[in-house]
């Protein structure tokens, strides 16, 4: 599969993903966010400036070669993962906190990610990263492939909820079969050097999906957001939305090696977010407090044990 086949599958393919994350918005996700801003704006502040901050940190630590740590710097400026609805469900998460985040962070992207990008380029950059320059209007362009199909999958469940709610599953379904093709095209594109992407890239994902799962449970927790808004954060902040990162480094940057930290990251991030969530779940940490006070718009009633 060559670079021309993925760039093209991968935009089509982010607009599956988005509109499958559209059929399971309605406008009160968003108006929630007013009534409960707290959890929000501490994932938004983790997402945005502490999670690049660490990736730089560890770009740094393992020596990456500058295209892959400009690819590593443009995977954390990515929003969260529509998948993170799905852990944060399995998990005992607030799923509706999951949605307004991926939609909130999805829109500041569009300003935050290429801002994020540039100055990786800046900070990294060498002659393999020749003239690379993330411009707000590419970066919008794609967006609007994000955004168009949230859009169109809100009204499609406002006027057609029965619809909308047998199509969410086969969408999933779709999406995650989908990642595989691409990712697996992407990595074969650079088959001549995909072990030594893996072993210069492999080991720095693992730790920053850990990092960025621990900070996602523990920062909420520290301000008083606990219970499932704290899971729902470290899920949103954890699983991040590798198919906007791919889809701008190969499709509008034009490097599919600059897509390679994000590729080792797709495959990363489900195993160890799984493993993440079990431990909550089994532990009970992600509990609120023996007599605390529960806040019923970002603290609902726990989701049942995972199957």
């Amino acid at each position: 599969m060559d670079s021309a086949v993925v760039s093209i599958g991968l935009p089509i393919m982010l607009a599956v993903v988005m509109y499958g994350l559209g059929l399971t918005l309605t406008v009160m996700d968003f108006v929630r966010v007013a009534r409960a801003p707290r959890a929000v704006l501490i994932a938004l502040v983790c997402q945005i400036l502490i999670l690049p901050a660490i990736a730089v940190g560890l770009a740094h630590l393992f020596a990456l070669p500058a295209v892959l740590a400009v690819g590593f710097l443009l995977l954390a400026a990515s929003p969260g993962g529509t998948t993170a609805n799905l852990y944060s469900l399995l998990f005992r998460g607030d799923v509706a906190l999951n949605v307004s985040l991926t939609a909130i962070n999805s829109v500041l992207a569009v300003v935050t990610l290429p801002l994020i990008t540039n100055l990786a380029v800046a900070h990294f950059g060498d002659d393999t990263t020749g003239t690379l320059s993330l411009r707000f209007a590419d970066a919008a362009t794609v967006f609007a492939v994000v955004l168009v199909p949230v859009v169109l999958g809100m009204l499609t469940r406002a006027n057609a909820p029965g619809f909308a709610g047998s199509m969410e599953r086969p969408v999933r379904i779709a999406s995650v079969v989908m990642l595989v093709v691409l990712v697996a095209g992407a990595v074969l594109g650079e088959r001549e050097n995909v072990a030594e992407y893996f072993a210069a890239v492999g080991w720095a994902a693992l730790l920053f999906c850990l990092i960025s799962l621990t900070i996602g449970f523990a920062a909420p927790r520290a301000f008083g957001v606990t219970g499932p808004a704290s899971t729902a954060a470290a899920m949103e902040i954890g699983i991040h939305n590798t198919t906007v990162a791919m889809t701008i480094a190969i499709g509008v940057l034009g490097s599919v090696e600059l897509a390679v930290p994000a590729a080792v990251y797709s495959v990363v991030m489900y195993l160890v977010a799984a493993l993440f969530g079990a431990v909550l779940v089994r532990t009970g940490i992600n509990r609120p407090p023996a007599g605390a006070s529960v806040d019923r718009d970002t603290d609902p009633e726990p989701m049942p044990d995972p199957v």
